[in-house]
């Protein structure tokens, strides 16, 4: 099997483009990562091993034995060998993640602890702590410990100055009835006809994420168009999510089991239309529009008369931007205080242009400007 296996790419995006996107690159990740530009990608997922350190089978009460995880891909020597396997890829993945770039890495008990601090002597700067609450957890067949019903995400940036990463704050509180998104996210594990499974009809993959997972990961901190990395690609879950909410996605994998189930399941996923796969916005997303904009744009006409809605004060426009109420000239925030004697006042929602007898919110002009910008970008 060749080094780089091609998998559908997203459809919507431009045919000119590098041509590691959309792909599962089979080897090491770490040697794979060194071979990508550096930063390259917007977002990471990983799902790295965990090293759960079994000791022995694991049987149910009536001693049929649970298919837990004891691939080989999941046992180190020791602790010392998993932080020396961790620090180098984590440095493989902030190479090629882009300044304004976020890495997302999910783990349990066993292994997340250890990571997170070799992210942060890495630089790494973070930004949560996800808890997946899993719906359908496992119980615990000895009895000697707490039921584990929960994983751990973390989710940073490249490193603390990067200000500017992608959280798609409105989206995920629109999904959260209007309320803020915690970081306690209840799923459940992946089962039924998600479950991927061999012709055997044994899991394909033991540590399969469910899609919803990722949609809220890819939802929340990327927008259309960007590209996903997953270093440890399994059976294609991030790359199926990525392509169905128009992102591109690079996975690296060695197993070519895996790969081959990944590589027909990202071929039959659908990529969604460019309107469903949108997100919403608040107002600290949207380009600032100055008031002198909505002149130069010919919408306001020097000497203009502005006025509030109720018509008890007006002011005059001014070709440089500011507007004048009782020979007083300053932006149409600080006159809109002044007139009405307040400490503040925003501006754009309180006054409005007269055109004879019909007043137009200067708000919803500046929303015109938007519109047209958005048009020309197009």
């Amino acid at each position: 099997m060749s080094n780089v296996v091609r998998a559908h790419p997203v459809p919507s995006q431009a045919a000119a483009k590098a041509d590691w996107l959309d792909t599962i690159i089979k080897g090491d990740c770490v040697s794979r990562m060194a071979a990508l530009p550096e930063h390259s990608v917007d977002a990471i997922f990983a799902d790295p091993p965990y090293n759960l350190q079994l000791g022995g089978d694991l049987l149910r009460p009536d001693h049929s034995k649970v298919d837990a995880v004891d691939d080989a891909w999941d046992q180190f020597e020791s602790f010392q060998a998993y932080d020396a396997f961790t620090r180098a890829w984590l440095l493989a993945a902030r190479r090629v993640l882009k300044p304004n770039g976020t890495i997302w890495v999910i783990g349990s008990y066993h292994n997340i602890f250890r990571v997170g601090a070799v992210m942060q002597d890495l630089g790494f700067w973070m930004l949560n702590d996800i808890v997946w609450r899993k719906a359908n957890p496992m119980p615990n067949f000895r009895g000697r410990r707490f039921q584990n019903a929960h994983e751990t995400m973390i989710w940073a940036s490249r490193s603390q100055d990067a200000k500017a990463y992608t959280f798609n704050y409105e989206s995920m509180k629109a999904a959260n009835d209007d309320l803020q998104m915690r970081s306690d996210w209840m799923f459940p594990i992946c089962s039924g006809s998600e479950r991927l499974k061999g012709a055997d009809g044994k899991k394909a993959h033991p540590t399969q994420k469910p899609e919803a997972l990722l949609a809220r990961v890819i939802l929340s901190s990327t927008k259309p168009g960007d590209t996903i990395l997953d270093p440890f690609f399994g059976t294609g879950t991030t790359g199926a999510v990525a392509k169905r909410l128009g992102r591109h996605f690079v996975g690296i994998e060695r197993e070519d089991a895996y790969i081959e189930v990944a590589t027909r399941r990202i071929e039959e996923t659908v990529q969604l239309d460019n309107l469903s796969v949108q997100v919403a916005t608040g107002k600290r997303a949207e380009p600032r529009i100055p008031f002198t904009t909505l002149i130069e744009a010919g919408l306001i006409a020097p000497g203009a008369e502005l006025t509030d809605i109720k018509g008890r004060f007006s002011a005059r426009v001014r070709a440089d931007g500011t507007i004048v109420a009782d020979g007083e000239a300053a932006s149409i925030h600080r006159i809109g205080a002044r007139v009405q004697g307040a400490e503040a006042c925003n501006g754009w929602t309180f006054w409005h242009v007269r055109e004879g007898a019909q007043l137009t919110l200067i708000d919803d002009l500046r929303k015109e400007v938007r519109q047209r910008m958005g048009a020309a970008g197009a």
